[in-house]
């Protein structure tokens, strides 16, 4: 054999052997941090905007990738994982912002699905009838969801306000009541449509409540916040309801200490008070039932169905009166005339419990 030629295979040989080398070791690369059963499950957070370079980096500082370098390359040339991953179902990799829970025997191709999948770890938040637009907030802020001056600050746009043609101010009142599962990327403004689109689906469930135009849905839904905040038996929400309808048919005050606590707590700013006193009854703030007649200017707390639903289909009764009988029960009990409210007058306020 002729030296050059023979030089020429040796030479092939050399690449071949290198090429099929180099294969090797990538290949290696790409295979799970752990063979066989995972070892351990990594809840990682994926911040909204994080690049696929910071994704790599932070996949390699929790080993749950031997290469930070190919990971990335994998990304952005999907040819790379067709060669290494024949067997795949999909190339394709669209970040996804989330939390994720990825265990340590995932391969490369695996862990880029799933952060395109949008299959995330979702934060559970359960809202109580009668909170209002702050404490929501200071829940959100307290699941790391949103800042609460954030919420509070959407929750409050016209913005807002406009896109749901709310009458108000604000959208406090139809903020629903419910268990909501989020994700970390969520906006302020997101997490209030949410809330909101998921009061006028549930508001269709109240019979005759979702047909009203948006101003006498914005009575009753300033009426049923004040029933929620003063009712705590189920079957009394209709007869407190029926109280006040009373009260405003006839142009007298609602006298509803829930509307005197929220002046004090979300207005002032004041701690939630065992006791109104008669000096608290005398604020001067539109919120002030026991000063002037009519709803308040806005909702005083987010109803849930029982409220709306009392709010809405009242009955008729010849009750003007109602105060705590049972404070520990939260029963009431229920008067027509003012002699007979005078006798069994108590001014308690009842603790926050929603």
């Amino acid at each position: 054999m002729k030296k050059p030629l023979k030089f020429f295979l040796i030479l092939i040989l050399l690449v071949v052997f290198a090429v099929a080398g180099c294969f090797v070791y990538v290949k290696q690369l790409s295979m799970p941090v752990a063979k066989g059963e995972f070892q351990k499950d990594v809840r990682v957070e994926i911040p909204y905007g994080f690049s696929v370079y910071n994704v790599s980096k932070l996949l390699k500082e929790q080993n749950l990738v031997r290469s930070d370098k190919l990971f990335y390359y994998c990304a952005r040339y999907p040819q790379i994982k067709k060669i290494l991953y024949p067997s795949a179902e999909s190339y394709s990799f669209n970040l996804k912002s989330g939390i994720y829970h990825i265990r340590d025997n995932m391969d490369i191709c695996e862990i880029q699905q799933l952060l395109s999948s949008g299959q995330q770890e979702y934060i559970k938040l359960s809202v109580p009838e009668g909170y209002t637009i702050t404490k929501i907030a200071e829940m959100l802020e307290e699941k790391g969801i949103c800042e609460l001056k954030d919420f509070v600050q959407v929750c409050k746009s016209p913005e807002i306000c406009k896109k749901y043609n709310i009458p108000g101010d604000n959208c406090e009142g139809y903020l629903f009541p419910d268990t909501y599962f989020l994700t970390s990327g969520m906006t302020a403004f997101d997490i209030a449509c949410l809330m909101i689109d998921n009061f006028f689906e549930k508001i269709k469930s109240v019979s005759g409540l979702s047909e009203k135009n948006s101003e006498d849905l914005y009575y009753i839904v300033r009426l049923a916040s004040i029933v929620e905040r003063e009712y705590r038996v189920e079957e009394e929400a209709p007869l407190i309801a029926s109280v006040f309808k009373n009260r405003l048919r006839n142009n007298i005050g609602l006298y509803s200490c829930a509307t005197i606590v929220y002046i004090l707590t979300e207005i002032e700013g004041r701690p939630h008070p065992d006791r109104i006193l008669i000096s608290d009854t005398k604020i001067d703030n539109p919120y002030n039932t026991y000063k002037w007649a009519g709803l308040p200017p806005g909702a005083i707390s987010n109803p849930g169905l029982v409220a709306l639903n009392a709010a809405t289909n009242t009955p008729k009764t010849d009750y003007y009166f109602f105060q705590v009988a049972d404070a520990d029960a939260g029963r009431h009990v229920f008067t027509k005339s003012f002699d007979e409210h005078v006798d069994n007058h108590n001014l308690v306020t009842k603790k926050v419990s929603k």
